[in-house]
């Protein structure tokens, strides 16, 4: 098939009214890069394009075979380098740099340049940087740990790249935890231990993803001891990631514990409402999805970590596809509000006003008047993060019901509270307490 065939396709679907709209207007984003007789492999531009025609994929098939006059089975992958200025050829070259970069396992969507930075992630962001300028001398092993969506994998693997991409030659292998310790089951049950120690143990640059898997492993404790003395004793970097640091791992051996904790060890803490926004609007950016900033606020502020974010933001574009050319505040917020249990539906602010004014015997006039003393804002910006998270209110409703001329103040209430939470466990027992009550309520 040629470029010119499928550009007749295209115009042939467009014209073609009966057509659905959605999947028209994906095929004309999607690029063929490998065609036969019988099968053909569509480029999409992002993974949520690549999944809805998943979804139809007969359709596609059936809209192909009325083209082509001939059964076309369809299959689907994911762009890894945008380029809308240009029509990718059907049968590409691997330039040696991005060959380097996929031996390494890297995904190539994590880089220094789209990654984040805000206050709980700065540090780890400075020792990536440093590391990646010269490896195997600052920080040795340089362990990240936190919890799910922090950030560890992709400063892990830009720090890679970065390497790679000033020396291509160096050696370089990314790895899960899990995956390490399959690979040296199945090397002694093949009895190839010499095969997997040279790929493992001669390396400029190793990571490993999720290193508490090993633990508890004494086999995959033994090799991984030695595999990191001999890299670090010539010269070679080692970075590692966990849930939690070197001295919460259960069942590590000692001398292990003991080689982590002598690097540097950062805990990279869950991103804070600005860090989100951010994050959510270079992935739009990445995936050439047009996203209004009010709109961005408003995802932010209803996910908790960046996996969420990436998640939201494709099944609100796949929503969009062929009904309107950019994300606004009204998608967003009708989208949301879609979500809502029904059970939370049975609480009114009212409610959430009476409980948490009892809870901290304050006036409900006072909560709505524009004293800013802590004994009030505290307990008014309670009631805005559980009118926003439990009730899923618009912004503006709460402003409104607390009688604030602007909705951003209740934003900035709103991530108040969730940071006071992730800091102070007795305040996050208050919050639950006060929740618990509200649903008894109900």
């Amino acid at each position: 098939m040629q470029q010119a065939s499928w550009r007749e396709f295209i115009r042939y679907i467009s014209e073609n009214k009966k057509n659905n709209s959605v999947i028209n207007s994906i095929l004309k984003q999607a690029n063929p890069v490998e065609a036969s007789d019988t099968e053909i492999t569509l480029e999409c531009d992002n993974d949520g394009a690549r999944m809805y025609l998943e979804r139809k994929k007969i359709i596609v098939e059936l809209m192909l075979a009325e083209f082509f006059k001939k059964k076309l089975t369809a299959s689907f992958t994911t762009r890894l380098v945008k380029d809308n200025k240009k029509e990718l050829p059907l049968m590409g070259y691997t330039p040696p740099k991005e060959d380097a970069f996929i031996k390494a396992g890297l995904n190539p969507k994590y880089t220094f340049d789209n990654y984040a930075v805000s206050g709980s992630n700065q540090v780890a962001y400075a020792a990536s940087q440093a590391v990646a300028r010269n490896p195997g001398h600052l920080y040795n092993p340089l362990f990240f740990y936190g919890g799910v969506g922090v950030g560890k994998t992709h400063l892990a693997q830009a720090i890679a790249r970065e390497i790679l991409e000033g020396n291509a030659e160096k050696k370089v292998l990314f790895s899960a935890g899990d995956k390490f310790t399959n690979e040296l089951i199945e090397s002694i049950r093949e009895k190839s231990q010499p095969k997997f120690r040279r790929k493992h143990r001669h390396l400029a640059i190793l990571i490993i993803d999720d290193i508490q898997f090993i633990a508890g492993k004494v086999a995959v404790q033994e090799e991984f001891f030695h595999t990191f003395n001999e890299i670090v004793s010539a010269g070679g970097q080692i970075i590692l990631t966990s849930d939690r640091p070197p001295s919460d791992i259960k069942n590590l051996e000692d001398r292990l514990r003991s080689r982590f904790s002598g690097g540097l060890i950062v805990d990279i803490q869950s991103p804070d409402f600005e860090l989100k926004t951010a994050i959510l609007l270079i992935k739009a950016k990445e995936k050439g999805i047009e996203i209004d900033i009010e709109a961005a606020k408003v995802i932010a502020d209803n996910v908790g970590d960046a996996r969420e974010i990436e998640g939201k933001l494709m099944s609100l574009y796949v929503k969009i596809l062929g009904q309107k050319d950019r994300i606004d505040l009204d998608v967003v917020e009708s989208f949301f509000q879609g979500q809502v249990d029904i059970r939370v539906k049975k609480i009114n602010s009212a409610d959430v006003m009476r409980i948490v004014c009892s809870f901290y015997n304050v006036k409900p006039s006072h909560i709505k008047s524009a004293t800013r003393v802590e004994d009030i804002a505290l307990p008014r910006q309670i009631i805005m993060y559980i009118l926003r998270k439990e009730l899923r209110l618009k912004l503006e409703e709460i402003a409104d019901i607390l009688r604030k001329k602007d909705h951003t103040t209740v934003m900035h209430g709103v991530d108040k509270i969730e940071r006071k939470l992730l800091k102070d466990p007795v305040f996050k027992q208050e919050i639950d307490r006060i929740v618990s009550t509200l649903n008894q309520s109900t």
